[in-house]
């Protein structure tokens, strides 16, 4: 059956369906998840751009399993989440992970873990709230200025933008998320679960609004604060990564020079998918200590 794009509301009986629990937060509803003893080390894993809480699927089982508690949550836009009419800068996005977290009580300090656009959210996080972050992991990290194609450049310009999106945003989005994912036989799958959170109206507004924002390419601050900071961090990418070049760790490690860097062969966008072997015990060694 062919999905829909952006026909249903996400109301009630559209969440019903959704894993994990949900809680109002200022901005909206917020779905979670949690997972592991409740006196665990306490460890968030933060999403990226587009790809919901669920791409952590390998990490949070393996890290709760490890016994660590873990708290995993779909940004607004994205997932079961609401799809606000806001901007969606790091504004928004610090704001949801700090009400989140005080709503459910979730200890701190904690490990943060983010992916792609989770990098910025949780350096700005530490940033801001340094005593209420024990350690830092980023994953294939986006925040940092790329030269962009004249497609992109358009798709930020009001009018433009907003009709480029309508028009051919479904594909281009879906044609975008084939890079993710070095492995051809890991795609497929990949990319036909996405598709649900497709269905919700909203979802390409809030992308949108989000790449207008800057929080995919203008962390570099949040980055050399954290560099500043006393907290350990742990650098992971994807040798292969075609969505934040593989090179830009170098830029990383000179802003945050305390990070323990490990690169990963034979992995795209998002290695804790793709090699979850390699590295799982990565990140459970590091929350773990």
């Amino acid at each position: 059956m062919t999905t829909k794009f952006e026909t249903r509301i996400l109301d009630d009986d559209a969440r019903a369906a959704a894993p994990g629990q949900f809680v109002r937060l200022s901005d909206g509803m917020t779905h979670y998840e949690l997972a592991g003893p409740e006196d665990g080390p306490p460890v968030v894993l933060v999403h990226g751009f587009s790809v919901p809480s669920y791409i952590w699927d390998p990490t949070f089982a393996a890290l709760a399993a490890a016994g660590m508690r873990v708290l995993r949550y779909d940004l607004f836009g994205r997932g079961y989440s609401d799809r606000p009419d806001a901007r969606y800068d790091r504004e928004l996005f610090d704001r949801q992970l700090a009400e989140l977290l005080d709503a459910l009580a979730f200890p701190r300090p904690a490990g943060l873990a983010g992916l792609s656009m989770g990098g910025p959210i949780v350096a700005v996080y530490a940033q801001r709230r340094p005593q209420q972050v024990s350690r830092l992991a980023l994953l294939d990290p986006a925040g940092l200025a790329l030269p962009e194609a004249l497609p992109a450049r358009l798709v930020k310009l009001p009018l433009i933008g907003d009709w480029i999106m309508n028009a051919v945003g479904d594909k281009v989005l879906l044609g975008n998320l084939r890079k993710d994912i070095k492995d051809d036989s890991q795609a497929e799958a990949y990319i036909e679960r996405f598709k649900q959170q497709m269905q919700f109206k909203g979802f390409k507004r809030a992308l949108l609004s989000t790449m207008r924002s800057g929080v995919l390419t203008r962390a570099a601050d949040a980055y050399a604060a954290v560099g500043r900071l006393s907290i350990p961090v742990l650098l992971i990418w994807g040798e292969e990564d075609e969505v934040v070049p593989y090179h830009l760790n170098e830029t990383l490690r000179q802003l945050i020079p305390q990070a323990d860097f490990h690169a990963i062969p034979d992995a795209g966008h998002v290695p804790s998918l793709e090699k979850p072997e390699q590295v799982n015990p990565l990140l459970i060694s590091f929350f773990g200590r």
